[in-house]
């Protein structure tokens, strides 16, 4: 008798999706790290300074979830920062115990840098995609994240 080859799927449910997610993302932070040392500016500095630009958080709470960070390991990295004057905190008026994140006129000044930076790293990253096959992951990706969520 044949044995039966495993599928891809099969594959995803013995852990490989798991894996080849974790080796995208590393190779996203790989690819992200090279592009933008040159500003002095690791990946993570620049995703705290992208979710300011965009309003996704201003809050040391807020930068923990975008990056899966502890607080104390944000507030360092924060810390690393605002060193660097990219960012300040202001008093959070709504609650005395906690401040606000902004960008300073640095790290408006230096995000369109940044940003292009991260442009040439993702374009690389997706070279030979089709418009289609974009859309395709972003479905797919989607659906993984809507499963994530309803467990």
């Amino acid at each position: 008798m044949t044995p039966v080859k495993p599928t891809v799927l099969d594959s995803f449910y013995t852990g490989e999706l798991g894996f080849m997610v974790t080796s995208v993302r590393g190779a996203i932070h790989e690819a992200l790290e090279r592009e933008l040392a040159p500003f002095e500016l690791t990946t993570p500095q620049y995703v705290v300074l992208n979710c300011l630009a965009k309003g996704w958080g201003r809050t040391l709470s807020d930068f923990c979830r975008v990056l899966a960070y502890d607080s104390g390991a944000m507030t360092r990295l924060l810390d690393r920062i605002a060193a660097k004057g990219f960012i300040r905190r202001v008093e959070n008026e709504a609650d005395r115990r906690s401040y606000l994140i902004e960008l300073t006129e640095q790290g408006q000044a230096a995000l369109p840098r940044a940003l292009a930076a991260c442009d040439v790293a993702m374009r690389r990253l997706l070279t030979g995609f089709s418009e289609d096959d974009a859309q395709t992951l972003h479905k797919l990706l989607s659906r993984v994240l809507i499963n994530a969520k309803t467990d």
